[in-house]
């Protein structure tokens, strides 16, 4: 059975609200409505024109070498044919799969707890104002406590982080998006109708069972759609990575993408590419060039892997409503 069907259908409410008004002209209601198009149209045009922007002013690397560009490395002159964003690529890509496999999992547990086992105590209360102001936490605040768990002298620097590394980005940045995972999780179970885990208790089904059968694929799309945004905020941050001691020079090492013993080494990112390549534009022209086009690729990136999230979350949906 459908829970999520509305209960009067559009033709249905168009004709109550004619019955309703009458001859009235809802002016207030017209003239909200096309300022909501208006807020929506200036949106994304603005949207639109940053893109294009950046395109055109990207093109003379994504239009004429594409292949060496995504394959090329960090140089000191812009007009080297090696230049490119591949490190970048590497290092993203793995921060993204760490704050994937760590944050996720750790924080829609914790708003489950939070939301069907812990009781509402002092203690409880407290602790879900904390993680609420933990989101709105500056990400540099977060580079500094990476600083000093995983890149200063200690035990998890010795046997897990090897210093500044990818490692210890990717568990930085899986910090950082915590709080927002858990808050987003936590309001994706609390738009779960009570009748579902009402009608799953009737039946004889342990909370575990109603979690699992009721909870979890009801709330599933709201919960990729927090894990979407919070993986975008991972990949752009840029400041974390400055602290715990990303590379805007020259790096040697070019792993390739499925290359594991580069984890625990010197690392770049894209968001490091490109605010070094800004920089350097003041001395090198050609750099601005470079700059445009990696934010281009770094769009594409978090494209990507919005796509994915937004086709499991689709697939959800389609079977919560079937």
């Amino acid at each position: 059975m459908a829970f999520t069907q509305p209960l009067v259908s559009a033709n249905d409410r168009q004709r109550i609200e004619a019955n309703v008004t009458g001859s009235r002209v809802d002016v207030a209601g017209a003239a909200f409505k096309g300022l909501l198009m208006l807020a929506l149209a200036f949106s994304l045009a603005v949207i639109g024109l940053l893109i294009a922007t950046v395109v055109v002013d990207g093109w003379d690397q994504i239009g004429t070498r594409l292949g060496g560009f995504l394959n090329g490395t960090l140089r000191s002159l812009s007009d080297s044919d090696r230049l490119g964003v591949h490190q970048g690529l590497y290092g993203s890509l793995w921060i993204g799969v760490f704050v994937a496999v760590l944050a996720f999992p750790i924080g829609i547990s914790a708003a489950i707890y939070l939301e069907e086992y812990a009781k509402q105590t002092r203690f409880n209360s407290f602790l879900q104002l904390i993680i609420r102001n933990l989101a709105g936490v500056p990400s540099v605040v977060y580079g500094l406590l990476g600083l000093y768990l995983f890149v200063n002298d200690g035990w998890i620097k010795d046997n897990i982080t090897n210093g500044r590394s990818v490692i210890s980005a990717g568990l930085t940045l899986a910090i950082l998006v915590l709080p927002i995972v858990i808050i987003t999780a936590q309001e994706a179970f609390r738009s779960v109708p009570s009748g579902l885990k009402e009608g799953a208790y009737g039946v004889g089904a342990t909370q575990w069972d109603m979690i699992r059968t009721q909870m979890l694929p009801y709330a599933a799309p709201g919960i990729l759609t927090g894990t979407l945004l919070s993986m975008s905020r991972a990949i752009g941050e840029a400041a974390p990575l400055i602290l715990i001691g990303a590379i805007s020079g020259g790096l040697t090492a070019n792993p390739g993408f499925t290359d594991l013993g580069a984890l625990d080494e010197r690392f770049t990112a894209m968001p490091i590419l490109i605010t070094t390549w800004t920089q350097n534009s003041g001395r090198d022209a050609g750099f601005s060039t470079a700059a445009a086009a990696a934010i281009v690729v770094l769009l594409v990136f978090v494209l990507l892997l919005n796509l994915v999230a937004i086709i499991l979350r689709n697939r959800f949906e389609n079977r919560r409503s079937s």
